[in-house]
């Protein structure tokens, strides 16, 4: 019982300094990219960590009104893979930062960006 008391009483102690560990993890989301692709390459999307579109790229190809409709589906499958790689890798950030400030990794659940 009064372990977990000390565990509350080192997070408050600590609480300035996850505040401000925080806020710089939160304003370098923007530098955490992804890729994803689909179609074999066909059509390649990065996102970063705000979850903005930040590259779009297409194979050079003839389009055809057929195409049109596998082309979008090819679009929204790369981008949706490259949102959650990034998803995953703001996760593993934020699992570093609450490592290192002697935190469970494992807190996720709490309405942060990225944390599934």
């Amino acid at each position: 019982m009064f372990g977990k008391l000390g565990q509350m009483a080192s997070l408050f102690s600590n609480l300035p300094k996850m505040q401000e560990e925080m806020k710089k993890f939160q304003a370098n989301l923007g530098q955490i990219t992804a890729e994803g692709d689909a179609g074999a390459g066909a059509v390649k999307v990065m996102v970063n960590g705000k979850m903005e579109i930040v590259a779009c790229r297409l194979a050079q190809s003839p389009l055809t009104d057929r195409d049109r409709e596998m082309l979008e589906e090819l679009i929204k499958a790369a981008t949706n893979q490259a949102m959650q790689k990034v998803r995953e890798q703001i996760a593993a950030g934020y699992a570093k930062l609450f490592g290192d400030l002697g935190l469970p990794a494992n807190l996720g659940g709490m309405g942060l960006p990225g944390l599934m």
